[in-house]
């Protein structure tokens, strides 16, 4: 696994990144070589240590992110709910290995953004993003939007023959898909 670190707003000591590649090394086992893991160490109000770490392999993206009050506690926080991430997704994990999801699976994030109020007819687009669709079935799309916690996800629909479509976490906990006519 190759290691890429990021300090925000904070000069870390090197002994820092060594402890996180450590702990993160240990999540090796489930990823290929091809695995880059980018951990960011940010101090947030209130001196919360605030660590993030995105791990790429083979198309599929994790990513957490933990705040306490030490940059160690953060960084066991943040191994421990990768891992909760990954044993609560292994039995999915595994059977979409199998049928080769993982390298059909979208490699970069998802556009957000949030707007201000805008005057009235103004509309200001404060974040832009592109990537590539990728066709996958409507399970591989929610599983992806979960182990990138994100609350939607866009995608191409196999089932529907490629048509443009977004998964999204609805309130009560289930989902919903938005189509396109067609």
């Amino acid at each position: 696994m190759k290691f890429v670190f990021t300090d925000k707003k904070v000069t870390l000591p090197d002994s820092v990144h060594k402890y996180a590649e450590k702990k993160v090394g240990k999540l090796d086992r489930f990823f290929k070589e091809d695995a880059t893991a980018a951990i960011t160490f940010s101090v947030e109000k209130e001196r919360n240590n605030k660590v993030e770490i995105t791990i790429r392999s083979s198309g599929t993206i994790f990513r957490v992110s933990e705040s306490t009050s030490d940059m160690h506690a953060s960084i066991d926080a943040a191994v421990t709910t990768l891992e909760r991430q990954i044993r609560k997704n292994k039995t999915r994990l595994e059977k979409r290995l199998r049928q080769g999801a993982f390298e059909r699976a979208v490699d970069a994030e998802v556009s957000t953004f949030a707007p201000e109020e805008p005057e009235e007819g103004e509309y200001r687009i404060v974040r832009s993003k592109t990537f590539p669709i990728k066709p996958m079935t409507k399970d591989e799309a929610i599983l992806q939007m979960n182990l990138l916690e994100h609350s939607f996800f866009a995608f191409r629909d196999e089932d529907a023959g490629g048509a443009f479509a977004v998964v999204y976490r609805r309130n009560d906990g289930d989902y919903g898909l938005i189509q396109d006519e067609q």
